[in-house]
Parts: structure tokens; C-alpha cells; sequence
């Protein structure tokens, strides 16, 4: 029987009553139109890609669904496998014979949606950002950050504001539980525009991130806004490999993150099976420390097991080796060690984006719960923290409308329901 089968109960009952909730977006389902934003008349060009707009909101529904069922199924390996030097032997990591499951990764995701839509703008302020940090995560009791994201919330609390509360002079955990966790949604609010996503998601991701750590939280950016210029008439693994190796360019080539691709690719390419890519790359990365990954000589606690450069690669482990199957993807995530959470919830979240909620439903037997609680971890929003991820993808409809004027330079047809997104020419 399929693992998922088993666990569907608790996928039901505690899995999808994730952590989400706002409801700034009218309740209506017959129509898409915010009424906080003029929308301005626009004359398409012929070259001008023409994208949904009710397409993508099943889309979005796909990727809070399947972001929100990727997360809670690393919970259960997330930092058990973690490679100390010494502790650990090769052949204790998890192998596909221990497959279980269930974890969370997106509330400040949900939170840096619901600013953008409430404070009616594309790109959010230093302020802006401070404030909703502020005023939506917990301060004195367990309030779910760590590492970077944690002292950045510190600094914001002795009043530094962003970028400044990622800069390494200040934050001297710039690399770990990171930006890579907490930004890729803003791929997705500018459709096949990556140079547009990153000015979106630049002050995101530089209140917590810097150096390797921000171009790996960028490559995830790219990934989600290429989503929406890849042909999808193509298998899906060949769609995402497109996607990864677009996002690979803005990689420097003689970074870590650069490395960590190619290596983990090339033993794909090789045929190795996904165990041995992931024991290869805890040897060549945590043991022997090669390509200027250092993190060991540090002597963190778990050895760094939170750092975006080991779980960057135990990413494209779960990336490569899933090949596009939703199921494949979560259950290598899972099993690959480190902070187990972060793959699964970004490639669930994808996959989910690019099959549609629909389609993830159908995947997992139907009938999974549309509702999301952001008061599991943080505070402060409408409606005691209930959201459903009906109303969620609507305004991430709503935030791309806007986005699509005011930064893409394009249009929003009413009529039609399509956005006209400029191709770069």
C-alpha cells in the first residue's frame, strides 16, 4: 500500500489544518477582480505572453496544498539524520526502506503575502517588513524561528530594519534556516519575468541572507517564476530540469551552491542511485569539506545541519532524483537527511503550482482539507488565524494582478481573465 494511504488520516486531521490564515480577499468565486486595485487600460503586444489568471489560481492553490503536505511529511526526519563528524556512519542515513512522514515550512511565506496585499504594494518596505515581523511573530514563547531568522527578528526588535538585519556585520548566521525557506512565493507573483521576481523578492531575502545563502534563496526564486514560462507540454521531469538549469546561470560558477549542482547532476547523469548521490555528497561536503563548504571547521551544533549549502544540495538530490513525480520528490526530501523540511516543502510546492490543486488532490486520493492555520505558529491576523487555500491563492492572484501593472509593465484583461506579461526581449 502506498505510504501516503497509510498516513492520509493524518494528513487530513493535522496535516492540511496547517498553519495560514487572512482573509483580506472577497469570498466571491465567480469573480477575479480586487477591489483595491484600478486596473489600468493596456494595449497588448503581439510578442506579450499570455497567461490564465484562473488557471493560476488553481495553480496557487496546487502550491499552498502541496507546499503544506511536503512540509509536514519532513517533520519527522527534519534534523534526525544530520551528519556529525564522528556520530554518524554512511550507513546510518535514511534509505527509501524507511519511508514515513509529515512537517512546516511556509508561515512566513503567508505572512509576507498577506503584507503585500494589505498594504497594496509589490515590493514591501524596510519598514513594512519590520513591522509585520513585529506584529505577527511570537516574541517571548516558542515562536518557531531559528538560526538567522531568529537574530534577524532580535535586531528588528532593538529597531534595526532590513537589509541590515542580514547583513553578516550584524547577523552572523546569515547562512542558516535562512531566506531559502521563506522567499520562493515571490517567483510566483511575477509570472516568467525571474528579473522582475528578484526585484520582488530582493529586501526579502536580504533581511535574512547574504552571499551563497542569497543566491541559493534566488535560484528557488527563479525556479518558481520560470514555472510560468516553461513548455508544459513537455513530461514534467524534463520541465523542471529546464527550470533548474535556467536558475543555474545566476549561480557564480566557482561558489559552493555551483558546485553542489553540477555534483549532485553529474551523479544523477552517472546513474548512481539517490542514497549513494546523498552519502557522496556528506562525504565530499561535511567530511572532506571541498569547494570552500566549510561549515564543519565551525563546529556548529548538528554541524551545521540547518545551513543553506548542505541542504541546497539535499535539495537537488530530491529535485533530480524525484523526477516531477509529486509522491517520489517528498519521499527522497524526506529520507535525504538535514533539515529535511525545506526540500519537501519547496519542490511540493512547485510540483503542486505546476499540476494545479485539482490535480494534487486527485494525487493523494481526494477530499484533503482546504483549511490553514497560521495561528499554529504565529499571530495576529484575521479571522483567529482560519484561512483556506481557496482564498489564499486568490490573493496571490490579486498581489500578480498588481504586479503585473505596476512592475512587469503589463496588463490585466477583466474580460478575458489573462494577464499580458512583456517578454524580455
Amino acid at each position: 500500500m502506498d505510504f501516503f494511504q497509510i498516513f492520509r488520516p493524518v494528513l487530513l486531521l493535522t496535516g492540511i489544518i496547517f498553519f495560514g490564515a487572512c482573509d483580506p480577499a472577497p469570498k466571491e468565486t465567480n469573480s477575479l477582480r480586487d477591489g483595491n486595485l484600478v486596473y489600468e487600460e493596456y494595449s497588448p503586444e503581439s510578442s506579450d505572453l499570455v497567461i490564465s489568471r484562473s488557471a493560476y489560481l488553481d495553480k496557487l492553490y496546487g502550491f499552498w496544498l502541496g507546499e503544506s503536505i511536503g512540509n509536514w511529511t519532513g517533520l519527522v526526519t527534519e534534523m534526525d539524520k544530520i551528519g556529525n563528524i564522528g556520530e554518524i556512519q554512511i550507513g546510518d542515513f535514511y534509505t527509501r526502506k524507511d519511508w514515513w512522514g509529515s512537517d512546516d515550512d511556509t508561515d512566513i511565506e503567508y505572512m509576507y503575502q498577506y503584507l503585500l496585499y494589505t498594504n497594496q504594494t509589490s515590493i514591501l518596505t524596510p519598514v513594512q517588513i519590520r513591522e509585520g515581523w513585529l506584529k505577527h511573530i511570537k516574541s517571548e514563547e516558542e515562536n518557531y524561528l531559528w538560526v538567522s531568522n531568529q537574530t534577524a527578528f532580535n535586531l528588528m526588535e532593538e529597531g534595526m530594519l532590513p537589509p541590515l538585519t542580514g547583513d553578516p556585520i550584524n547577523n552572523k548566521h546569515f547562512d542558516m534556516i535562512d531566506a531559502q525557506l521563506t522567499t520562493e512565493i515571490f517567483g510566483l507573483f511575477a509570472p516568467a519575468r525571474p528579473d522582475k521576481a528578484l526585484e520582488l523578492a530582493n529586501l526579502p531575502i536580504q533581511t535574512t541572507a547574504r552571499n551563497e545563502a542569497q543566491k541559493i534563496a534566488e535560484f528557488y526564486v527563479i525556479m518558481h517564476s520560470m514555472a510560468s514560462k516553461v513548455d508544459s507540454k513537455l513530461p514534467m521531469k524534463d520541465q523542471l530540469m529546464w527550470m533548474s538549469k535556467e536558475a543555474r546561470k545566476n549561480l557564480p560558477a566557482d561558489s559552493y551552491p555551483a558546485k553542489m549542482y553540477d555534483f549532485v547532476f553529474d551523479q544523477y547523469e552517472n546513474g548512481a542511485k539517490w542514497e549513494s548521490t546523498r552519502d557522496s555528497l556528506y562525504v565530499k561536503y561535511q567530511e572532506n569539506q571541498e569547494d570552500g563548504y566549510a561549515i564543519t571547521s565551525k563546529n556548529l551544533y548538528c554541524n551545521g545541519c540547518f545551513a543553506a549549502g548542505i541542504n541546497f544540495g539535499a535539495s537537488m538530490v530530491s529535485l533530480f532524483y524525484g523526477e516531477g513525480d509529486l509522491k517520489e520528490t517528498i519521499k527522497i526530501g524526506a529520507l535525504s537527511g538535514w533539515d529535511s523540511d525545506n526540500p519537501t516543502a519547496t519542490w511540493a510546492g512547485l510540483i503542486g503550482f505546476m499540476l494545479g490543486g485539482e490535480e494534487v488532490q486527485r494525487q493523494f486520493g481526494g477530499g484533503l482539507s482546504e483549511q490553514f492555520n497560521i495561528h499554529r505558529t504565529r499571530q495576529n491576523f484575521p479571522n483567529n488565524g482560519l484561512d483556506t487555500f481557496e482564498n489564499m491563492a486568490k490573493v496571490g492572484v490579486y498581489i500578480t494582478d498588481r504586479a503585473v501593472q505596476e512592475v512587469l509593465g503589463g496588463g490585466v484583461d477583466l474580460e478575458k481573465v489573462v494577464w499580458y506579461v512583456p517578454v524580455v526581449k
